[in-house]
């Protein structure tokens, strides 16, 4: 065998693994549903959300912290004041499954505490969001009406007044006195006193 024929045996190898590639990663074609050995266990998220906060706000209350109490001193005195006999977790041993159950609520309330935190900050950042949108548009909707304003002050200092269209129509009256297009009140009375008198 040449080293021709083994060229074209590697290059025929990868052109055929690159077009088997391509056939899988295609999107007009569905895939096959690969199913484990396990049954995939998805929980509802928001339900599950929603006991943890339950949980975390019940165990910020004093209802919890008092009857957390009562359960640990019953659970010591009767493990040690009863019999050995009628006890199931001695004071011998350190009282070993006291222990281990307050560390089982304590690994367990950690993350559930956190998850309730987190959907409190997801809630107080979307409440953020949503009140910077709402001062935006009250910000907005504040610089048009002072744009409003302002184009209506000036509109109403170049609207015409009484007094400033009495004063122009004074100076208009007097401009055409002068020029004689019409005559005073003073020139108009005699003449028009003297005309009847002379028909008499």
């Amino acid at each position: 065998m040449t080293d021709v024929d083994t060229g074209r045996k590697r290059r025929g190898g990868r052109s055929r693994a690159t077009h088997d590639r391509r056939e899988r990663d295609r999107i007009d074609q569905p895939q096959e549903i690969r199913r484990g050995f396990l049954p995939r266990f998805r929980p509802d998220g928001d339900r599950f959300g929603v006991l943890s906060e339950q949980f975390a706000r019940f165990m910020g209350t004093a209802t919890f912290l008092i009857w957390m109490s009562l359960f640990v001193i019953i659970w010591l005195a009767w493990n040690t004041f009863l019999p050995h006999s009628l006890q199931f977790d001695p004071r011998k041993l350190n009282y070993t499954l006291l222990t281990l159950i307050l560390s089982l609520q304590a690994s367990y309330a950690a993350p559930l505490i956190l998850l309730a935190q987190n959907r409190q900050d997801d809630r107080d950042r979307v409440a953020l969001e949503q009140d910077r949108n709402q001062n935006a548009r009250s910000l907005a909707d504040t610089e048009f009406l002072t744009r409003e304003v302002a184009s209506l002050r000036v509109a109403m200092r170049e609207t015409a007044t009484r007094d400033f269209v009495r004063s122009e129509l004074r100076s208009l009256l007097e401009e055409m006195e002068e020029r004689g297009h019409l005559r005073s009140a003073d020139e108009a009375g005699p003449s028009t006193s003297a005309s009847p008198t002379g028909k008499g």
